[in-house]
This record gives C-alpha cells, structure tokens and sequence, in this order.
C-alpha cells in the first residue's frame, strides 16, 4: 500500500519539484496538499498521486483532520518576509502545532526544511524563528528529519531570475550585502533529498546541510544571473549605511517586498554548509552545479521526461 504523506506549503516553489519528483517515481508514495485556495495548486492536479484539499493549515482543527491516517508530514512552509510576529506564527507557532498535532495522529516521521544559519543567537528574525521550528519538532519526539538549505534555484525560482529581471530593466545594480556568501542548491537537488529521506523513514532522522558544490557572494550571483540572462550590468556593492537605506525603502514600496532589513541581517551569517552535520552526500545526492543545473533543465532531465510522457499518454483519458 501506498504511504499518506501531508506536504504543508507543497504549493510552492520546492513543493511542486518535490510533488513532480514523486509523481516520475511511481505511486509509492501518495501525497495530499492542503492549500487555502485551489487554484494555487492547479498545476499539481494533473499528477498521478496528488491529492490537493482546500485547507489552512494555521488552523488546529484543519491540520488535526489533515494529518489523521498519515505516515509522514513534509513541513514546506516558510516566508521571506514579515513583522517579527509572523516570524513566529509561521517558522515557530505552526511547527510547535504540527508537532503536538503529528505525535497525537501516531505519524511515524517528520520531515522538515529550515535553513542553513538557523540559530536561536542569530541576527535577523527569520534565522531564530527558523531554529525555534526546528526545537519545536524535536521536542514533539516525532522521528524528524531537518533540511537546512542555503538558497534555493531553478527555473522558476523568485531569486535568480529577480536578479536577472532587473538587470534587463536597470543600467546599475545597487546593492546590499554584496559580500554575503551562499551555497545555491538546486531544487531538484532538495527535492530528491525530500524523497530519499522519506524512504528512509525514521532512519533518516538527524539534520541534513543542504548546499550545492559551489560557493559565490551575492554579487557574483547577480552578475551570473544578468550573464545568463543576456543583461549583464555592473553591480554596486552598496556601503553598509546605504544598504539599510535601501532595505528600509524596499519594505515601504508599495507591491511585493523585494528586500527587508531583516533580510539584510539574514545576510550577515554566511549561508554555506559548515560540515558539522552530514550534507546531500549522505543521502547519496552529487548536487548539480548552476551550469550543470541550467543544462538540465534546458535540455530536460529523466525524471521530468517520464513525466512528460505518463502525462500525454493520459491527457484523453
């Protein structure tokens, strides 16, 4: 029999590679994803074993009927941006509930995506919010599993192409934290680490450092960004002064935040894999570099071409 897995936030940009991913291995694994509104789902409807359910998963009484019967949560759900006391609803309160909620069910194992730099000390809201989900799970004495990401890339992802984005639009790129160093990893690369360790099962508890094979500074990326993009601009490391005077006007420009001050602070604390816990490695993934990454998806990938073709031999039926 197929296991019930509950993916929260598997709407998302790592949600979908992660249900995409499930759907090329086969049915062994049977996922259900709970968003408040179903047409943020509308491209995971298509696909062989997922099961999409109106539902707000900061509501106990949803989350309690959602994880009744399942084997396994996948915690997806994460913001960039926020007061501090979103912060904590989302990275800290929600964790806490799904915990409780999870050991009460009888779920068998928790698997759940922090980020590298969490830590209860650390500068920036978003970090300590993200360790205090990360000790809420343990102390729910679920089996649990923790990836901790650096940033995340891929086709569709809102970081790279941002960057690229702007630079087709600006002659000058200013910008903050341009010396902060990150490890990008590839979302195909995290989603395969979702579903390996959900193999696994409770052998795979312990926490994972999820990074790729190479490190840049946010300014290297913006430049890769705007290469590969064709809109390649010169890229103005902004003084620390400056840069919070940016932050500051990006958080009160009206429409979507592109950067926070707690975003900057984030940046303080290098986002590269320390070695002090296992990485993809242990969960035997080699992780793609960008460019490996770009060619892939360029020219397509195994799993995403069975997919494709499961999907045309059951469009008319």
């Amino acid at each position: 029999m197929a296991r019930r897995v509950v993916v929260l936030g598997g709407t998302g940009f790592v949600g979908r590679a992660f249900a995409w991913r499930c759907a090329a291995h086969g049915l062994s694994i049977q996922l259900t994803v709970p968003t408040r509104a179903l047409a943020h789902g509308a491209d995971l409807r298509p696909l062989p074993g997922v099961t999409l359910v109106a539902a707000d998963v900061h509501d106990a009484a949803a989350l309690t009927r959602l994880l009744a019967g399942a084997d396994a949560v996948v915690n997806l759900v994460g913001i960039l941006h926020g007061s501090a006391a979103d912060f904590d609803r989302v990275h800290g309160a929600l964790p806490r509930r799904v915990g409780r909620i999870a050991r009460e069910a009888g779920v068998a194992h928790l698997v759940h995506i922090s980020a590298l730099g969490a830590d209860a000390g650390a500068p920036s809201h978003c970090l300590r919010s993200k360790a205090a989900g990360e000790a809420a799970l343990r102390d729910a004495q679920v089996p649990l599993t923790v990836l901790r990401p650096s940033v995340v890339f891929g086709a569709e992802d809102q970081f790279l192409n941002l960057f690229a984005r702007m630079q087709a639009l600006l002659p000058l790129i200013p910008l903050a934290g341009a010396q902060a160093r990150l490890q990008p990893v590839w979302v195909r690369d995290l989603a395969q680490a979702l579903w390996t360790c959900l193999e696994r099962g409770a052998a795979a508890a312990g926490v994972f450092e999820a990074a790729g094979p190479q490190v840049f500074t946010l300014a290297d990326l913006v430049r890769l960004a705007g290469q590969r993009a064709g809109h390649r601009r010169l890229v103005w490391a902004l003084p620390r002064s400056l840069g919070e005077l940016q932050a500051w006007l990006l958080e009160h420009l009206p429409g979507p935040t592109l950067m926070s001050r707690d975003n900057l602070r984030s940046l303080q604390v290098d986002s590269v894999a320390t070695g002090r816990v296992p990485g993809l490695d242990a969960l035997g993934i080699q992780p793609a570099s960008i460019e490996q990454a770009w060619a892939q998806e360029h020219g397509g990938v195994k799993w995403m071409g069975e997919l494709l073709r499961w999907r045309a031999s059951h469009r008319d039926a």
